[in-house]
């Protein structure tokens, strides 16, 4: 499966939603919030958005601080 993620194009194994890209990438989906082809998707949508081949993702970190 060919993915853009921040904007560099990436294979990965058949992947099936968006929770299993976040699994791949070994990050916590309560530290992130990802858009799919320029829409925002929920945290709650994580593991019923379906990823196509070809799909843009954009991944960005929550950084905490004082």
């Amino acid at each position: 499966m060919n993915l853009t993620v921040n904007g560099e194009p990436r294979a990965f194994p058949p992947l099936v939603h968006l929770a299993a890209l976040v699994s791949e990438l070994g990050l916590d989906g309560r530290k992130v919030a990802i858009e799919r082809n320029l829409e925002i998707v929920p945290r709650s949508a994580y593991g019923k958005t379906r990823l196509c081949d070809g799909d843009r993702i954009e991944i960005v970190h929550f950084i905490g601080g004082g």
